[in-house]
C-alpha cells in the first residue's frame, strides 16, 4: 500500500483514492480492511493527491492557453519548481524506505503511517495555497477569455500574500513575485528602451494603441494608458512619464522610417543612442520593486533622453510658439480676434434667422434663436473670414505676424458633436482636471448649436499637449467669449441712435410756423417725453449690466489670464517670474522674449549662457506638469470649478441676450408706427399698438431678470470671498495628490542640478473685483432701485 501511496502523490491515477468523491477520500470497496483510523490518516493524504492532480493538469493549461503572460509565467513557475519540489519530496521518501532509513521504518520492517501523513502534513498548507492562486489566475467555472485574470490583478494579489504569518508561504510568494515582475519588466523593458509594445501578452500591458488611431498613419498612432492595467507599486506620474518616454521612441523611429518625399516639418530625426545606463536602471530593480526605486529608474532615462535627443524634438522656441497661439486666440488675448468672430458669427446667425424668419415670432427671437439649425459650413465659415479681416488689418509697415500664420494651420470651429469623449484623452491627471470644471456649458452662446473652437496639435507636440488639455482650453474659450459677446451686444444698444434721441429732428421753419406744424410738434414731443421716460429705466439696466459683465471681464482678462501667462512664460523663459498683478506690454513681452530666445538658438555667446542653461533644466515632461498645473490654475481662478458661480453667469448671460433682443424689436416697432403717423405708411396686417404693449411687458419682465441675474452673480462672488480660507483648496489638493504622485519631482532624484518645479500664480482676490463693483454701485452705476412695474405704469 506504501507503493500506491506514493503514485497517487505522485499524480497517478491509484484505486486506492476514489477520485469521483469530493477531497478523494478512501474508497470503501477497494481495501475493506482498511481501520478507520486509518481511513483518516490516508484522508489528508487524498487530499495531497487530489492538489497535485488538478495542479498539475490547471497548471498546463493555463501555461497554454492564458492570453496573460504574466499569469503563464507564474503557472509555468509552480509547476515546474514548487510542485517539483512536492515531487523531489515523494522520491525522497520513497529512497528512505527503500534504503530502511531509522527515520521511516520502524522494528520488522513496519513503515508507520503516521510518519508518512507527518511528512507531506506540510505540503497541504502549500497546495491548498497554490490551488487558490491558480483557481484566481483561471476560475475553474470560467469560460471565456476575456474575464480571466490579468497580470496586475494578480501580482497585486501576491504581493499581498508575501504578509501571511507562514514562513513558507512568504517564501513561495515571494518567488512567485519576482517571476511576475520579471515578466512585467520584460513588457516594460522594449517600450522604455525601443518605444515598442510587447509583442505577447500586449492586452495585457498598460499601455496599448488608441483603437481611433489604427487607420492613422503610424507617424499619428495615439497611445493611451489603462489604469486598470497599472500594478499598485506604479504610481499615476511614473505611468506618465513612461508613456511619454515610448511616446517620443516611437514617434522617432516612426519618422526615421517614414518616405523622404512626406518629411516631418522641423522635426529632428537623429537616431536614439541606447544608453548602456538605460539597461543597468532597469536591471538594478530588484523584486519586490518599490514604487520610489521605480520612479528614480524611469525619471533618470527620461532626464539623459531629455538632455541629448529630446532637446532637438522639442526646441523652447516652438513650445512657446504653440503657448502663445493658445493664449492669443483661445484665451482671447487678442481683442480683435474676438470681435471680428463674434461679428462674423451674428452675420451667419442673421442669414440663418432670414431664411427661418416666416415661421418665426416676431418678439421673442431669443427663444427662436434656439431653434436655428446651424450647420458646418456656417461655422467654418465664421472663422475663415475672422482670419481673413486680422490679415486685412495689417499694412505692408507690418512685420509678418507668424502666430497668425500658424493660428490658420491650426485652429478648428466645429460643431461640438462628441462631447467629452474619454478616450480622446490619453493622460491620466487630464481626466481629474477636466471632471472638476462646472458641467454648465457655454458652448452655444457663439452659435445656437454648441461649437467647439480647438486647435490641432501636430506632431511632435502632441506629446506635450493633450486632448484634454485642448478640451480644457475650449471650455475657458466658450466662457470668456460668452462674457465678451454678451459686452459687445450690450455696447451695440447705444448706437441704437432711434432710441437714444429724437430721430430724424422735428420741422423747423417754415413748416413748423403753421397751425398743423405746431400741432405736430406738440404731439411728437409728448410721443418722445413718454418714450425718453419709458426707456430711463431700459438705459439703467443696461448700463449696470454692462458695467458688471466688463469688470468681471476685465477682471478674468487682466488679472487672471494675461497675469498668468506673463509669469508662467517667464518661468519657462528661465527669467524671474512676476509677483505683480499687472502683466507688462506686449511689446516689450514680445522683445524680452525674443532676445531670450535669440540666446537660446545661439549656444556660442557667453552672455546667453546662464540663460540657456537655466533652459535646459525644464525637460519637456517638467514642462508638460507645470502647464497642466499652470491650466488648473486657471480653471480655479476663472471659478469654472463653482458650479452655482457658472450658473448665475449663465443665467445672466441669457438674460441680457433676451433682453438686447427685445430692445432691437422696440425699436423696430416704434419705426413702423412712427411711419404710419408721421408718414402714412400702414400695414394693415400687423397690429404695431399691441405689439408695443406687449413687448413693453416683455421688457418689464426681461429687465426684472437681468437685475435678478445681477444681484445672483454679484452675491455668489461675495460667497467666494467670505470663503477665502477654502479658496484654491482644490488647488492645494491637485498638487498634493501631484506631490504624492511623484509630479513634483523635476528629475527624478535631489541630486540633480537645479531640478525646481513651477508655482502657479495665485491671482489677486476676488475682493478686488468686488470693491470695483462697489465703486460702481455708490456712483449710480448699477442703481436698480426702480421696479419693473413702477417703469411701466405710465403705458397708456
Amino acid at each position: 500500500m506504501l507503493h500506491e501511496i506514493l503514485l497517487s502523490l505522485s499524480g497517478q491515477p491509484s484505486p486506492l483514492f476514489n477520485p469521483e468523491t469530493e477531497g478523494g477520500s478512501v474508497s470503501e470497496d477497494a481495501f475493506p480492511l482498511v481501520s478507520p483510523p486509518e481511513k483518516a490518516l490516508l484522508a489528508s493524504l487524498a487530499r495531497l493527491s487530489r492538489l497535485h492532480t488538478e495542479l498539475r493538469t490547471h497548471t498546463a493549461l493555463i501555461s497554454s492557453s492564458h492570453p496573460s503572460v504574466i499569469c503563464r509565467a507564474v503557472s509555468t513557475a509552480i509547476s515546474s519548481r514548487h510542485l517539483g519540489e512536492f515531487q523531489r519530496k515523494i522520491l525522497e521518501v520513497e529512497k528512505s524506505i527503500l534504503v530502511e532509513d531509522s527515520g521511516y521504518v520502524g522494528g520488522y520492517g513496519i513503515v508507520p503511517l503516521s510518519t508518512i501523513v507527518g511528512e507531506f502534513s506540510p505540503w497541504t498548507r502549500r497546495l491548498e495555497w497554490l490551488w487558490e492562486t491558480v483557481r484566481l489566475i483561471w476560475p475553474i467555472d470560467s469560460r471565456n477569455k476575456d474575464q480571466l485574470c490579468t497580470g496586475v490583478v494578480l501580482i497585486d494579489h501576491l504581493r499581498a500574500e508575501t504578509q501571511t504569518g507562514y514562513v513558507d508561504l512568504k517564501d513561495i510568494a515571494l518567488h512567485l513575485v519576482g517571476i511576475a515582475e520579471t515578466a512585467w519588466m520584460r513588457q516594460l523593458a522594449p517600450w522604455l528602451l525601443y518605444g515598442n509594445l510587447p509583442i505577447l501578452g500586449g492586452s495585457d500591458f498598460f499601455i496599448q494603441r488608441d483603437n481611433a488611431s489604427h487607420d492613422q498613419p503610424p507617424t499619428a498612432t495615439q497611445f493611451i494608458v489603462h489604469p486598470e492595467l497599472l500594478p499598485q507599486f506604479v504610481t499615476a506620474h511614473t505611468a506618465s512619464s513612461i508613456l511619454f518616454i515610448g511616446k517620443t521612441l516611437n514617434l522617432i523611429r516612426a519618422k526615421r522610417s517614414a518616405p523622404a518625399a512626406n518629411p516631418s516639418a522641423g522635426l529632428s530625426t537623429t537616431s536614439v543612442t541606447l544608453h548602456t545606463e538605460h539597461i543597468q536602471q532597469l536591471a538594478a530593480l530588484k523584486s519586490p520593486i518599490s514604487a520610489s526605486r521605480l520612479s528614480s529608474a524611469v525619471n533618470a532615462i527620461r532626464f539623459s533622453l531629455s538632455q541629448s535627443t529630446l532637446s532637438k524634438i522639442f526646441p523652447l522656441p516652438k513650445i512657446l510658439e504653440i503657448l502663445s497661439v493658445l493664449h492669443d486666440f483661445l484665451l482671447l488675448r487678442r481683442g480683435e480676434f474676438a470681435t471680428a468672430l463674434v461679428a462674423h458669427a451674428d452675420t451667419r446667425i442673421q442669414e440663418r434667422y432670414r431664411k427661418h424668419g416666416p415661421s418665426a415670432s416676431r418678439h421673442n427671437a431669443s427663444e427662436d434663436l434656439r431653434g436655428l439649425s446651424i450647420k458646418e459650413g456656417d461655422v467654418v465659415t465664421a472663422l475663415s473670414q475672422t482670419l481673413s479681416e486680422l490679415y486685412s488689418l495689417q499694412t505692408e509697415e507690418d512685420p509678418a505676424d507668424d502666430k497668425l500664420d500658424l493660428a490658420k494651420e491650426l485652429l478648428r470651429l466645429s460643431l461640438k458633436q462628441d462631447v467629452d469623449n474619454p478616450a480622446l484623452s490619453p493622460d491620466i491627471a487630464g481626466f481629474d482636471m477636466v471632471a472638476r470644471i462646472s458641467d454648465v456649458a457655454f458652448d452655444d452662446l457663439l452659435f445656437p448649436t454648441p461649437t467647439c473652437l480647438s486647435v490641432h496639435v501636430r506632431s511632435p507636440l502632441d506629446l506635450f499637449l493633450s486632448s484634454s488639455d485642448i478640451s480644457v482650453y475650449s471650455k475657458i474659450h466658450s466662457y470668456i467669449l460668452g462674457i465678451r459677446r454678451a459686452q459687445m451686444h450690450l455696447g451695440d444698444l447705444w448706437k441704437h441712435t432711434f432710441l437714444r434721441k429724437i430721430h430724424p429732428s422735428p420741422w423747423g421753419p417754415p413748416r413748423s410756423s403753421t397751425p398743423y406744424g405746431q400741432s405736430r410738434l406738440n404731439l411728437g414731443r409728448q410721443r418722445d417725453n413718454i418714450r425718453t421716460r419709458q426707456m430711463r429705466p431700459i438705459w439703467a439696466t443696461g448700463s449696470a449690466s454692462l458695467f458688471v459683465l466688463s469688470e468681471i471681464g476685465s477682471y478674468f482678462q487682466g488679472e487672471v489670464l494675461n497675469g498668468n501667462w506673463q509669469h508662467f512664460r517667464n518661468w519657462i523663459e528661465g527669467g524671474s517670474p512676476t509677483t505683480g498683478s499687472r502683466p507688462g506690454t506686449a511689446s516689450s513681452g514680445n522683445s524680452k522674449r525674443t532676445d531670450h530666445l535669440q540666446g537660446i538658438d545661439d549656444p556660442s555667446d557667453s552672455s546667453s549662457g546662464g540663460a540657456s542653461q537655466t533652459v535646459q533644466r525644464h525637460d519637456p515632461e517638467t514642462l508638460t506638469a507645470a502647464h497642466r498645473r499652470y491650466l488648473f490654475s486657471l480653471v480655479e481662478s476663472l471659478f469654472l470649478t463653482d458650479v452655482s458661480f457658472t450658473k448665475a453667469l449663465r443665467s445672466l448671460l441669457m438674460s441680457v441676450e433676451h433682453f438686447i433682443a427685445l430692445v432691437v424689436r422696440l425699436e423696430s416697432i416704434q419705426r413702423n408706427m412712427d411711419l404710419e403717423t408721421d408718414e402714412g405708411v400702414v400695414d394693415t396686417l400687423v397690429d404695431y399698438a399691441g405689439e408695443e404693449r406687449e413687448v413693453w411687458h416683455l421688457l418689464g419682465a426681461a429687465r426684472a431678470s437681468v437685475e435678478a441675474g445681477i444681484k445672483d452673480a454679484v452675491a455668489r462672488l461675495r460667497d467666494i470671498d467670505d470663503s477665502r480660507s477654502g479658496e484654491g483648496r482644490q488647488m492645494l489638493e491637485f498638487v498634493r495628490d501631484s506631490r504624492e504622485n511623484g509630479s513634483l519631482e523635476i528629475n527624478g532624484s535631489a541630486t540633480e542640478p537645479g531640478s525646481f518645479h513651477y508655482v502657479p500664480r495665485k491671482a489677486a482676490g476676488v475682493d478686488r473685483l468686488l470693491m470695483k463693483l462697489d465703486f460702481g454701485n455708490a456712483n449710480g452705476g448699477m442703481g436698480l432701485g426702480v421696479t419693473a412695474a413702477g417703469a411701466f405704469g405710465e403705458m397708456a
